[in-house]
């Protein structure tokens, strides 16, 4: 026998291997499904809801800890991230709201959270999305709270001076930016066509690689990847998620000049998170209008050795040069010292308000 037809006989046999190993896997998938259906009817007797963060960041943890590869970690969560998703669109039909068009960023941040069974609701300004959630429209949101080159989104901060919405989790998508088309090579991209912000995150790129092409600014990438996906010739660079849903074929992949830039979302709900262990806490306060007073309200934070990731101002809408302060810190709600912290910044503020404990975000891999 040839060389080649031993290896032939090796791969059919590799692939029955394989097959045998996706047959198992399917039954283990069904039986997992069928234990998640009584689940779903003790939930429906206590009146919990069918997505719980907490619940699935300790599922998830747990397994990349007993995770031997070589399948990666990343790999892990986006395979159960559809596992999760196919599980609760079992038991009930989850309704995501997110801010912005199909195929933005934020589209790309729930799908990455609920996967791809959910039922997602696009709606066109931030404030619509904490409108949504807070008349049971649906059962969550998502919306931008701050990109790591840009800072914060006011927007988002504003809308928790005058919303009771609470924050369940937190998103980190890494901006990645690809070129799309119809084409089969960059030498048929004559126009690209894209909202104002990719284009000028992708200038050397666009310079260096496609120096002849045209550049047209539209409203919006989804608007954009529809114009292209009806011209010969054109492109759309944008997310990823804009191939999928306008037929089109990636020809280049990370385009942007500034590697490393990632926006954090949050997922808005009508109660936050329990404790996972591995949480944070984000509040909003404002200050009496004393000598001193930012110094003494973080006193209790150094106090009880608790980490502030971020902390911010905003102005307060109801004085002039009145400021209310945003502030994410590591800890649960519930977690004794960062609980001694909260009623130690109380002794110094006017309101403190506690908008969410929630499972701190794996860092998206790159």
């Amino acid at each position: 026998m040839t060389e080649p037809a031993r290896n032939l006989r090796r791969l059919a046999k590799l692939r029955r291997a394989v097959d045998a190993e996706d047959r198992r896997l399917l039954g283990v998938l069904n039986a997992r499904l069928r234990l998640v259906e009584r689940i779903a009817r003790v939930k429906r007797d206590l009146g919990m809801p069918v997505y719980a963060p907490d619940r699935e960041e300790r599922l998830l943890r747990a397994l990349a800890q007993g995770n031997a590869g070589p399948l990666t970690d990343s790999g892990l969560r986006a395979i159960y991230r559809e596992i999760l998703s196919a599980s609760r669109a079992h038991e009930e039909p989850v309704r995501v709201a997110f801010f912005g068009p199909e195929g933005s960023f934020t589209h790309l941040a729930a799908r990455t959270r609920f996967g791809a069974q959910e039922s997602y609701i696009s709606v066109p300004t931030i404030p619509d999305v904490f409108y949504e959630v807070e008349r049971g429209k649906t059962n969550y949101g998502v919306v931008p709270v701050e990109n790591s080159t840009e800072g914060v989104i006011n927007h988002t901060l504003d809308m928790f001076m005058e919303s009771d919405i609470k924050i369940c989790a937190e998103v980190q998508v890494p901006i990645e930016i690809m070129l799309m088309t119809r084409e089969k090579s960059l030498a048929g991209v004559k126009v690209v066509y894209s909202h104002p912000q990719p284009l000028a995150q992708c200038r050397h790129w666009l310079d260096e690689r496609l120096p002849g092409a045209s550049r047209v600014e539209m409203r919006s990438t989804p608007e954009a990847a529809k114009r292209a996906s009806g011209q010969r010739g054109a492109a759309v660079i944008g997310p990823a998620l804009l191939a999928h849903l306008h037929g089109l074929r990636i020809l280049a992949r990370n385009l942007e000049d500034l590697a490393g830039n990632t926006t954090r979302f949050f997922v808005l709900a009508r109660a936050w998170s329990a404790r996972t262990g591995h949480d944070k806490t984000s509040i909003m306060f404002a200050a009496k209008d004393r000598v001193g007073v930012l110094y003494d309200m973080l006193q209790p934070f150094r106090r009880h050795r608790i980490n502030l990731t971020s902390i911010e101002s905003r102005p307060s809408r109801k004085r002039a040069w009145e400021y209310c302060f945003f502030a994410d810190l590591d800890g649960h709600v519930e977690d004794r010292n960062v609980a001694s912290a909260l009623r130690g910044l109380e002794a110094h503020c006017t309101v403190v308000k506690l908008l969410g404990s929630y499972p701190a975000a794996a860092q998206p891999a790159r």
